[in-house]
């Protein structure tokens, strides 16, 4: 009988023991780390993909189909309002469609450092601010106008 009211107590004393520990717990932090430390450093995130007709002689002729990984801080990328995604998207085609020097037939010749660096130039200044600290092509490939219409 001792035995059992012993027990009794035991469970008792380790039941408010745990209920204590977990009351201080949620009160006073918690075995993470705070939340904004998980914030630092670069996030990449990628473009969908972006298909741009090229136009020769007032025809399609194929299209340029790319794709960009741009870097943004964590900390200003959960901060921003708008995400910088589409003004990326949107410069990459207004570049790509208006470069003259771009020759789609000979891509290996065209030189994407000048192509990313304006793009993030631009993003930046649209956005009146240093969002975008860099800005990769994934990928950036040709395909004709009977390859882009024979895929499903």
């Amino acid at each position: 009988m001792i035995r059992l009211v012993l027990a009794g107590l035991w469970v008792c004393i380790l039941t408010a023991g745990t209920s204590y520990g977990v009351a201080y717990w949620k009160e006073n932090g918690s075995l993470l780390p705070a939340k904004d430390e998980y914030l630092d450093g670069l996030q990449y995130q990628k473009t969908r993909a972006l298909s741009v007709p090229m136009v020769e002689n007032g025809n399609v002729q194929g299209y340029i189909v790319a794709r960009f990984v741009y870097t943004v801080e964590a900390r200003t990328m959960h901060q921003l309002n708008v995400p910088p995604e589409p003004f990326v998207v949107d410069e990459a085609f207004r570049r790509i469609y208006a470069d003259d020097r771009l020759d789609f037939r000979k891509l290996a010749r065209y030189d994407l450092s000048i192509l990313t660096t304006a793009i993030k130039q631009r993003v930046n200044e649209r956005m009146q601010a240093d969002i975008v600290q860099d800005v990769l092509v994934e990928d950036f490939n040709y395909v004709s106008k009977e390859e882009f219409q024979q895929k499903p």
